[in-house]
């Protein structure tokens, strides 16, 4: 890890990469080790993440969402591409595969990321994928018939944030 922040700073120093590409780079990266600590160390105290399944999470939520993604999602693969980011936002493309362990079913989730930037931390995150395609993915027949109405994304959002809730009241310190 220290070798590769010694290469991301040269690549800044030499006006390569913008500090804020830098930060988008390290938080997939961290994610690519399942490091959630590292994850977390991107983002501003007040983050505001969101994402089809969890929206709105402000705070330790964001932070405590990735520590339960991470440790859940045992088999967990990502290639993230398309990196670019200046003084206030970013972006980048990334690409999850994983056993989605409610059904045990495998997952190849393809996203589009959006960032925003304060006091050299991520801010803002909002991650934009095909909820009704993940259904189909995650759920199989129910997902693949009722996938796309807004009465089964409101049941999966509402069992994430259950499971999320739940999480957090187990393991407290995930919020930090």
């Amino acid at each position: 890890m220290a070798s590769l922040t010694r290469a991301l700073m040269g690549l800044m120093l030499r006006g390569l990469m913008h500090e804020n590409q830098a930060l988008i780079e390290r938080f997939y990266q961290s994610f690519q080790k399942r490091d959630a600590d590292g994850m977390c160390a991107c983002y501003h105290p007040d983050i505001e993440f969101s994402d089809p399944a969890f929206p709105g999470l402000r705070g330790g939520e964001a932070k405590a969402m990735w520590r339960m993604l991470v440790e859940r999602g045992k088999d967990l693969t990502l290639e993230f591409s398309g990196v670019e980011a200046d003084s206030s936002s970013g972006k980048a493309h990334w690409e999850a595969h994983y056993t989605f362990s409610a059904t045990g079913r495998r997952v190849h989730n393809i996203i589009d990321a959006k960032f925003e930037f304060k006091d050299g931390k991520i801010i803002r995150h909002t991650d934009h994928f095909d909820f009704w395609r993940w259904t189909r993915m995650a759920i199989g027949p129910a997902g693949i018939l009722l996938g796309w109405t807004p009465f089964m994304q409101n049941k999966i959002r509402k069992t994430a944030r259950k499971g999320l809730a739940d999480y957090i009241a187990k393991k407290p310190d995930a919020t930090r």
